[in-house]
């Protein structure tokens, strides 16, 4: 790409910023982020973890297993941070269907997609045991354990991923998620439809400023105040003033 990933601005945010926060909301948990030693981030929500890849480029399998070791659930979603279009619901039903199981992959448009799926945290040993053998391809994760493939799943837009500066071009060029953005009390608005990738956006398209006397509940279900936070196509944002008691 000529650039980290993790940095690539896509409507208005890093690529790392809009995957933490989508990926927590779908696995309704904390993230952790995986990095190569001294690697620079970007800056993060409060709550993200980040920890070190032990050996740098060893590839995805390697990178799973860091991450693996550092959670604190019984499932994981793991993702590449090259999926702009992931989507909380497509996260919620690939943690989901790993229940009973030890890994659930979605197998969409013929590809396995082994960076878009869940892992059993208690996987840890087996992976390390193939890191140490040298067998770094997830697919001989899969030969050893129970897994299972998901071809059914909400937003299968979610696995298209940046490959290439071409791949990048293209994803700016597709519209911003469409929400739905209202407003109560002193900040009341209609609901109206927005096209915006972030919480800041959102608001500005509706003629509020999201600072410390503004805050907004996503979904009806959690508040958020960052501008950065992102949003997905179908979200509900519903902004109020903050020192008005909601």
């Amino acid at each position: 790409m000529g650039e980290p990933k993790a940095w690539l601005d896509w409507h208005g945010a890093p690529l790392l910023r809009r995957l933490c926060g989508i990926v927590a909301r779908g696995a309704r948990g904390p993230v952790v982020v995986v990095r190569a030693p001294g690697q620079k981030l970007p800056p993060l929500p409060g709550g993200v973890r980040v920890v070190d890849d032990a050996r740098e480029g060893r590839g995805p399998l390697q990178g799973i297993l860091a991450g693996l070791e550092a959670v604190d659930a019984e499932v994981a979603f793991v993702a590449s941070v090259d999926l702009p279009f992931l989507h909380p619901r497509f996260v919620a039903a690939v943690c989901a269907a790993a229940d009973g199981i030890d890994v659930a992959v979605p197998f969409v448009g013929g590809y396995r997609q082994p960076l878009a799926a869940a892992y059993r945290a208690a996987l840890a040993p087996l992976v390390a045991e193939l890191v140490e053998a040298d067998r770094m391809k997830p697919a001989f994760l899969f030969e050893r354990c129970e897994t299972r493939w998901l071809e059914e799943l909400p937003h299968p837009e979610s696995v298209r991923n940046l490959n290439d500066p071409a791949s990048y071009e293209a994803a700016l060029g597709e519209p911003e998620p469409l929400v739905h953005v209202r407003g109560f009390g002193p900040l009341k608005r209609p609901k109206t439809e927005v096209r915006a990738a972030t919480l800041g956006a959102a608001a500005a398209a509706v003629g509020v400023e999201l600072d410390e006397h503004v805050l907004a509940a996503l979904n009806g279900d959690q508040v958020a105040r960052d501008p950065l936070e992102p949003l997905a196509d179908g979200d509900d944002v519903a902004l109020m003033a903050a020192d008005a008691g909601g």
